[in-house]
Formats: C-alpha cells, sequence, structure tokens
C-alpha cells in the first residue's frame, strides 16, 4: 500500500517512520526550501542535503517518479520538491496524508486518493478528507476524528518539562537567519543562538537546543525558529517526539479502519 505524505516536518516525518515500519511504501513531498527547526528528525533535510536520516530509515532526494520507485525498491524513503503535490497524479497513491501543518487545507480534497487523512486543525473529516488526527496535546493527541474537525490552533506550544510559549524561540526580525549554536547544544537563558540580521535571538529558557532553523533561512519577525527542550536529554534531539508518535498512532488507526470499512481497495 503507498501512501503519500504531503510535509516532511518533524511530526511528517514521525507518521512516515510509522507506516514505513509497518510495511508501508512511503514517498514524501515539501517546500523547495524547507523551514523544519526540528531538523535533525525531519526527512525535509533531504531536500536540502539530497539525502537524510531519521532513526533507522534513510531518505533521498527523488529526481522523478521512476528514480523515487527505484529508491523504494533500495529501502530508500523517496522525498521530492513539490510544495503543489504534482507527483500524487502519476504515483495514484491508496492514502494520502496532509501533514503539512498549515493550520489551513493548501488543496487537499477528499478525491486525492481512497483514503485521505488531514493532520491537525483546518480540515473537516468527511468533506474535504475521510479522517483528521488531533494534534493538540492533551487528552485528545492522536485521536481519530470521522467526523468534524481537530481542535483549533492556539498558537500556544504543548507544556514539556513545566514550559510552554517559553520553549520555542521566534525570529527577531525579517530576514535571513544565521545560528551560531546547534541542535543538541546546552544553552542557558539568555543565551544568544543565532541572529536575523543584527538582532539576536535569545532563549527564555535553560535546556537542550532541540531545533533550530537552517542558515539562510528566510524569515519574518515572530517566525517559529527554535525549540529548547527543558528536560536537558540530548539524546531527544535525534529521536521523533512522544507527540509525532502519538499522531503517527492515529494516522495508522484511521487507515486499518478505513481500508477495512472500504472493504479494500
Amino acid at each position: 500500500m503507498l501512501a503519500l505524505i504531503r510535509g516532511a516536518g518533524d511530526l511528517a516525518s514521525g507518521i512516515a517512520l510509522r507506516l514505513w515500519h509497518s510495511g508501508f511504501d512511503v514517498i514524501m513531498t515539501d517546500i523547495e526550501h524547507p523551514t523544519s527547526i526540528r531538523r535533525t528528525v525531519s526527512f525535509s533535510e533531504a531536500v536540502v542535503n539530497r539525502r537524510a536520516d531519521v532513526e533507522d530509515v534513510s531518505a533521498q532526494l527523488a529526481e522523478n517518479i521512476t528514480h523515487a520507485r527505484e529508491l523504494m525498491k533500495r529501502d530508500i524513503l523517496p522525498v521530492f520538491a513539490d510544495p503543489d503535490c504534482k507527483c500524487r497524479e502519476e504515483l495514484c497513491p491508496d492514502v494520502l496524508i496532509d501533514a503539512i501543518l498549515a493550520k489551513r487545507n493548501l488543496g487537499t480534497k477528499i478525491t486525492d486518493a481512497p483514503i485521505v487523512i488531514g493532520v491537525g486543525p483546518g480540515f473537516e473529516a468527511g468533506v474535504d478528507c475521510h479522517a483528521v488526527v488531533e494534534t493538540m496535546r492533551g487528552h485528545t493527541l492522536g485521536r481519530v476524528i470521522y467526523k468534524g474537525s481537530a481542535l483549533p490552533n492556539t498558537n500556544i506550544p504543548g507544556l514539556i518539562g513545566g514550559f510552554a510559549g517559553e520553549r520555542v524561540l521566534r525570529a527577531p526580525d525579517d530576514g535571513i537567519f544565521r545560528g551560531t549554536h546547534s541542535i543538541g547544544d546546552e544553552v542557558q537563558a539568555g543565551d544568544i543562538v543565532g541572529y536575523v540580521g543584527d538582532k539576536p535571538m535569545k532563549c527564555t529558557i535553560s535546556g537542550v537546543l532541540r531545533g533550530l532553523l537552517a542558515d539562510g533561512t528566510k524569515t519574518y519577525k515572530g517566525m517559529k525558529a527554535g525549540d529548547v527542550d527543558p528536560r536537558g536529554k540530548k539524546e531527544y534531539c535525534y529521536t521523533v517526539s512522544d507527540k509525532a508518535l502519538a499522531v503517527a498512532g492515529g494516522v495508522l488507526e484511521a487507515i486499518l479502519h478505513l481500508y477495512t470499512e472500504k472493504g479494500g481497495f
């Protein structure tokens, strides 16, 4: 069964990892200049560096559909730089998963595949997809919704290690980002971990730098540009998060439920 995932950031990559381990063929798409901050666990890095490894799965930038199929035969996950997901028409996937996490639907339709799943807010099950998976941390994280929508976006990050919004680092200005630290570094509150122009981006809490924009990324003021994990576990930087795995479990459940309900393809 072929699953096509729109988006290749950390949550989308957690979904890809779980489906890959479950025996699915998986292909991902992303924009030409990805803005993932948890780059050590994002297959979107394949768009930038031509290849990426997330845990025990390797991905590579696919040049065309034929190349993508060759990669899958070699147990390599293909990633396309294809923001409009034009490859869908030729691939004819069994499942399409929109995990762009744009908080709104950027064009996914319920007719795009036999099974269409929207991840997070911006989708309505039964209208533009067959199921929605909740991404809000809390009691309903990972729950599958077959009628209705996910909880609306609050712009407040989930609580980790006793901190929520303080964890997120935001670009101090419009411009081009330049980092002064690397993912995995230990940081203290007040440390400067990057600049946009001559304006510094400072940590508000201490911990481990779990995510950071790539150098040269174009930013706007207030854009999410980094993430500090107050738990201080460097190894967490290199494995997909509990949230990503919970959402991935919901996606897997939705696929199996809908496949059974439809009596197969």
